[in-house]
Formats: structure tokens, sequence, C-alpha cells
């Protein structure tokens, strides 16, 4: 029988020899040793020059992205260890950089010369300094192992195929049908260089003196935290620590494995140092993304809040807000939009007609106020899932030709209470006063020791979360489904 298996690897082994062997005038020396893995690789075509001016431009990108978080503090206790985790690299002449991005996400990223990104959701995520160690390990693993590098000279090569390809079969198609598969390719690592990362990662943090464990540590936290994301709003794969990092037990069995090769006698766990730091860290999105608190969604940085009904998820994305109701398909999408003629930048129900529906058929057109601001409605009928439903638009007139806009899809035959409760949902959008803005914060992690009689109950009632506040309690301290409270040991809250 024709094994697959056997074949494909085969195919994989006759590539790269003859990658090695002559690529577009890439001589033998194209391929080299690893000093790191020791293992063979073909990276000639981004060289360490070309490593550190990617890194610089694409540096630039995430920041402007996500944002860097703004705690001088935690920003040097990141970075220090980032440093004691690259004291012994198989690559000196790189200059490690650390950062921690500003987004809710678990996640965590390297780009090639030597920059490595933890989120604030990572860092909420993880339990010990050795944990963090260990997540930063891995990415420097990624950089040392020049798996940037090496799938990009791999790419290079694949499209040159495609060409070559195309030109020998006289159809173009066949380029765009492989060069999909080579985006596809540069979309995340490969397994194998996971596992490489993996193994570095482990070796990095025994000789920055931290319990090598750890990283195992965190890669069942990570799992837990994705079995329970999924039992709701699942966050967007394409920016999930779990697109590029999937963490199975096969994954946590290896790690562990790589740990018990290192000896170490006194290693760092640093839980009460790490808990120390992170106290105050904000949970969730930040003011200047804008979040919601005790049932409404709030936006200092701009200046706008309306209220989000409980029976509601939320999804905030850089361009618009999403509320998804959990128990039908009633879908709600805020925006902004700015008005490109000066007859809608004075006339809401103009601009919604003309501008944003461009004459489509409406239906109960009319005008109205909204907490002293211009606005009008409308609807017409319109598919949500494939299934018949209504769908209300309300733009509301934000100043300056801007406009705030709801879109409202309202399944067939819903209540009429439930319908009253999503126009009060788009009626109660309202500007922020100063002194609302200023005063007004985000939920924090909070560090709080557990006292002789204390019940985990009592701890889950404090928190911010108005769902499975039990689940993320015991996901975010590591906790086992029949684990309790130990007195005199410290927990992470997520508090209001």
């Amino acid at each position: 029988m024709f094994n697959w298996q056997d074949f494909a690897q085969n195919s994989k082994r006759f590539f790269l020899s003859a990658l090695c062997l002559s690529v577009a005038g890439v001589s033998m020396s194209g391929c080299s040793t690893n000093p790191a893995t020791g293992n063979y690789q073909f990276a000639a075509l981004m060289s360490p020059e070309k490593e550190n001016q990617v890194g610089q431009e694409e540096h630039q990108k995430i920041i402007k992205q996500y944002g860097l978080y703004e705690d001088e503090a935690l920003q040097a206790y990141v970075s220090g260890i980032g440093a004691r985790v690259t004291k012994q690299t198989e690559r000196p002449d790189i200059t490690y950089k650390f950062y921690i991005i500003d987004s809710p996400i678990v996640n965590a990223f390297a780009l090639p010369g030597g920059y490595v990104y933890v989120s604030r959701g990572l860092l909420a995520l993880a339990n010990s300094e050795a944990e963090l160690a260990g997540v930063l390990a891995h990415e420097v693993g990624h950089i040392t192992g020049r798996h940037s590098a090496e799938r990009y000279s791999h790419s290079v090569v694949t499209s040159v195929g495609a060409t070559v390809l195309s030109t020998v079969i006289g159809n173009s198609a066949a380029s765009q049908a492989i060069g999909v598969g080579s985006n596809l390719y540069l979309s995340g690592y490969s397994r194998s260089q996971e596992t490489e990362a993996d193994t570095l990662g482990v070796r990095y943090m025994a000789q920055g003196g931290y319990d090598p464990r750890a990283l195992s540590d965190f890669l069942r936290s990570l799992n837990e935290d994705k079995v329970l994301a999924a039992g709701g709003q699942k966050s967007d794969p394409a920016e999930s620590y779990f697109s590029t990092h999937p963490p199975t037990p096969k994954r946590v069995n290896k790690t562990l494995a790589d740990a018990a090769n290192y000896q170490l006698a006194q290693p760092i766990e640093g839980r009460d140092t790490y808990f120390r730091q992170i106290d105050g860290l904000v949970y969730g999105d930040s003011a200047k993304q804008g979040f919601v608190k005790k049932g409404v969604f709030y936006h200092p940085e701009i200046g706008f809040a309306f209220d989000v009904p409980d029976d509601f998820s939320l999804v905030n994305q850089p361009a618009q807000i999403a509320l998804k109701a959990k128990k039908n398909d009633t879908v709600v999408i805020f925006d902004f939009a700015r008005a490109k003629e000066e007859a809608s930048a004075e006339d809401a129900l103009a601009f919604l007609r003309y501008e944003w529906m461009k004459d489509a058929a409406l239906e109960n057109a009319e005008r109205l106020t909204i907490n002293g601001m211009k606005a009008a409605t409308a609807t017409f009928s319109g598919k949500v899932n494939g299934a018949a439903a209504d769908i209300r638009l309300v733009a509301v007139s934000w100043g300056k030709g801007q406009y705030a806009r709801f879109q409202v899809a309202l399944p067939k035959g819903l209540p009429e209470a439930e319908v009253d409760a999503l126009k009060s949902l788009t009626y109660s959008l309202r500007r922020m006063g100063d002194q609302e803005r200023n005063s007004i914060q985000p939920v924090r992690l909070r560090i709080v020791t557990a006292k002789a009689g204390d019940r985990l109950h009592s701890f889950v009632k404090q928190q911010a979360f108005t769902d499975k506040s039990e689940e993320k309690f015991r996901v975010l301290n590591a906790l086992s489904p029949d684990d309790q409270l130990i007195p005199g040991r410290s927990y992470k809250l997520v508090v209001n």
C-alpha cells in the first residue's frame, strides 16, 4: 500500500537537499547547521542583517496596532526576566528587547532581530515568574532557531517554483494556487519549529535559573483557558496565542521530558514576587479601547457610553463593537462614520438614507432625539444566518459631520419586550462628561491572600464577572475543580 506519510517525509528531505544544492544562484553555503538546534536548515535568503531590518520595520506596526502597556515598573520587570533567559543563547549578536502589548488577548510572539512581545492577557494568566520566563524563553527559541528566516527562505523558493511551473504549463492559476500555500505556511510556525522552540525555551529558562517545569504548567493553564473560551465568546483566532501555539497534552508531556534533563539545586519559581508585580494590572479591555463595567460600555478616550444587556456578549474591535444575544440570533453592531456630503452632515435622516443606505428601500424612517443629540432611525428587511430578520438602523449626530451608528438585526417573531429592550440599548447612547471620563476605570487584577476560614465561593462573589465566575477564577489561578483555598496563599481576583 502506498504510504502518503512516508512519501511526504521523503519529499521534504529531497526538497531541503535540493534547496541546499542550488536555489536561484545560492550555492551549498546557503544551508548551514543552526548552533541552537544542531539541525541543518535552509535560511539563506534572510540574512541576520535582513532580520534586524524586518524586526525594526514590523516593530513600528506592532506598536501602532496594539500600543504598549503604560507601566514602567512592570515593563522593567518583564525585561529583567527576558535578560536572564537570554544570557547564554547561541546568538550573542542579537540585542533582545521585550515589550508588553496593551491587549487583553492571551498572546506572545517574536519578530526577527530580537523583538519579543507578551500581552496583558498573558501576564494575567501566568501564575509565577518562572511561567512567564518559560513563555519569553520559548519566543527567544524562535529567534535563535531562525524560524522566521527559515520560513521566509522556503516561501521565496516556493514562489519561484510556482512561477516556473506556471510558465511550463502555461497556466497562471498554478502560480496563484501555490502562492496561497506559501502564504498559509508563513501564517504560523510548523510543528517541528514549535517543538524546537519549546526545547530551546526549557534550556534557556533553566540556564537563567528558573524551574524548567514551569513552561508545562503554563501550557496547562493555556489549555484550560482555551476550553473555557470555547464555551463562550471566542477571541479572534488571527490574534490568539492558540493559532500558532497549540497547547496539546503531547506538548505538555514533551516539555516535562525536556525539563527532566536539567537538575537545579534551587530553581526560581517566583510566585509571590510575580503576584506583587501584576497586582493592579488592567484586565480585559483598557480605557483606550473601551470596556464594559456594571452593564455599561464606556469609552473614556472617545467619550461615549451605552448600556449592554446581561444576556449579550460583546466583542470589542478597533473599528467596531459587536454584541450578540446569547439565546438567539440578535446582533448589534456599533461604529462611527463620517458624512461626505454637506447636506447629510447636518441631517441625520439624510445621512442614513442617502449615504449610509444609498437609496435602499427603507421603512418607518423618522427623525428623533437621543440624549440631546439629533438622530434618525429606519428599518428594512434582511437575513441573519439565512433566516428572515428586520434590520433597524440608528444614526446619531456626533458633531462635525461624524455619526455614531447602530445596526440591529432582529429575528422575525422576537417578543415585543425584547424588541423594546434593544431600542433602549440604542437610545442609551450618551456623551461622557469630563469628570466621568477621568474617574471611570476598567476592571483590574487584584492579589488577595486567603485567611483561615475563607471559602472559595466568597472570593468568587467579589469578582467583576457576571457569568462563569468560579470557572474563570479557577483558570486564572490554575486550580483544579476540586481545589480549595489554602490559608496564607495569594490568589488573583478580577474586581471593579
